[in-house]
């Protein structure tokens, strides 16, 4: 009791310290001083890291209660700019949590805060990683029976929580029957064909199919629509009538003006904060300090297209590769075609380290599940595999993980820094607000996908530890199901839910006996 004593009274002490030093600073000197605005960003995020559990759905209600909301400290941004930089996080590859963070500190104190609160945001969870993956490798390949039935059950019940994810995401992208449509075509043509280049490809048809409906095709609806009805309501009356009530065929034409008009009205209101003009928003303080302008940002889009290139011709064409290369290409490929974030990143991690052999698939699975576990990206997961594919060089496994995460994040990083310049002048355009709808409800619908491929690798036994479908054993069914409940209805904590499927899993084995 004194020991808890004794830990307790320094904590209290710096929370306390923490909180009179938010009141202290004044935001309107963040522009004027670095060190401040370090400070200030780093009062307002360095505990993130290690209490962000849940996954990207948590992440971004964490995020909009601390941001938006102004939930321990000042507002960094409104609720229109949250929206559509959630827009553009989704639509750009790479950790939507993470890049939605680095976006909003951007915004409001510059691009070296950015990089700090980044820092402080994956650092933790990655340093976790890589300590299990110093466990990982002085595991036996054999291991006992209760473990298989553990890792079953960690395995499970992460299916219900990226299940749960995948419903909540949809909530909130489903505003209509195209992006409803398109939340089910990403699912099913996800579920149905699994290639390097394949999810880009759906996201560019979300956003062409949005494009269009949007743009060209329900207004012309609109305009058939409203003319069908007047015809009909003036056949149904007499001349009289007609010439008394109603509408002139010939003023129909103006009705889709009035329309359009007034769709313009609300475009604009949609685009700008309650009470400010689209205008009048692109030139807010916070974004004309710190925003990247587009003369960096082209510079930045066109030397990350080339080292794409580069990293695939290199990856095509030279035969040997060393495998620390190979190790960058495939994270930085991952990071670069994955959109959607964490959950869609993991069946294509589990081809580029378990299909050539450099990973084993009982060691992807159990990292896969002590991921779910911890705060902060599940791109951390590239530390571990990272670690673990250099196991057996000559080089430190140390450097193995610095390799997977620099490849897998700086993709993303690389283009919502590039994209900012451009956004600025891009949210008030409705065409580009058209795509980033539809890309969005795609990469929800990819995330479906991951929850499918899962369920078909979670189940480990001692003769087949590279996974076999839940469905072959109804408990483990029952375990993923429980798991979705209790976080959705019961609000039971991600880690928490994780850890009772963990103990399902040893009570099957105990009940079974094998």
């Amino acid at each position: 009791m004194a020991a808890a004593f004794n830990i307790r009274r320094p904590l209290r002490a710096l929370s306390s310290l923490i909180s009179r030093k938010r009141r202290e600073l004044d935001p309107t000197q963040l522009n004027k001083s670095l060190s401040t605005r370090l400070l200030e960003v780093f009062l307002r995020t360095w505990d993130l890291g290690l209490t962000a559990f849940g996954g990207p759905p948590v992440h971004f209600q964490i995020i909009y209660g601390r941001f938006v909301e102004g939930k321990g400290g000042n507002k960094w941004i409104d609720e229109q700019t949250y929206q559509e930089l959630f827009a553009v996080c989704q639509g750009l590859p790479g950790p939507a949590s993470t890049k939605m963070i680095f976006c909003i500190t951007l915004l409001h104190a510059g691009f070296i805060p950015a990089l700090f609160v980044f820092i402080l945001w994956s650092f933790p969870g990655a340093l976790a990683m890589y300590g299990l993956s110093l466990g990982v490798q002085r595991m036996s390949e054999i291991l006992p029976s209760p473990v298989y039935a553990l890792l079953s059950g960690l395995n499970a019940s992460t299916v219900g929580i990226i299940a749960l994810a995948a419903v909540q995401l949809a909530e909130k992208a489903i505003k209509d029957k195209i992006t409803r449509i398109l939340v089910i075509f990403g699912a099913c043509a996800g579920v149905c064909h699994n290639a390097l280049f394949y999810f880009p490809v759906l996201m560019i048809i979300g956003g062409l199919a949005t494009f269009l409906w949007d743009g060209h095709l329900k207004p012309q609806i609109v305009k058939y629509k409203a003319r069908r009805r007047l015809r009909r309501s003036q056949d149904e009356f007499s001349e009289d009538t007609a010439n008394d009530n109603a509408v002139p065929l010939e003023d129909t034409s103006s009705l889709p003006n009035v329309a359009h008009r007034r769709n313009n009205a609300i475009s604009s209101r949609q685009s700008a904060p309650h009470g400010s003009s689209a205008h009048e928003l692109s030139e807010a303080p916070v974004q004309k300090d710190h925003t990247i302008r587009i003369r960096l940002g082209v510079p930045i889009i066109i030397a990350f297209f080339a080292s794409f290139i580069a990293v695939l011709l290199v990856r095509g064409l030279l035969r040997p590769l060393p495998l620390s290369f190979s190790l960058f290409a495939n994270m930085y490929l991952a990071g670069t075609i994955i959109f959607g974030g964490g959950p869609v990143v993991i069946p294509l991690l589990r081809s580029y380290v378990v299909d050539p052999g450099w990973v084993s698939g009982r060691d992807f699975l159990l990292g896969l599940a002590i991921i779910q576990a911890l705060p902060g990206p599940n791109f951390n997961f590239a530390v571990y595999l990272g670690a673990l594919t250099l196991q057996r060089s000559q080089y430190p496994t140390v450097i193995g993980s610095l390799i997977a995460f620099v490849g897998i994040f700086f993709p993303g990083l690389a283009l919502a820094v590039a994209v900012q310049g451009f956004w600025r002048v891009m949210r008030t355009n409705p065409g580009v607000l058209n795509v980033l709808r539809g890309v969005n409800a795609t990469a929800v619908g990819l995330v479906f996908t991951a929850v499918y491929r899962l369920w078909e690798i979670g189940y480990l036994t001692p003769e087949v530890n590279s996974g076999r479908s839940l469905a072959l054993n109804p408990w483990w069914v029952v375990v993923a199901t429980v798991t979705y409940a209790e976080s959705a209805w019961f609000k039971v904590p991600p880690p928490l839910a994780i850890v009772i499927g963990a103990v399902l899993g040893l009570c099957w084995y105990g009940a079974v006996g094998r």
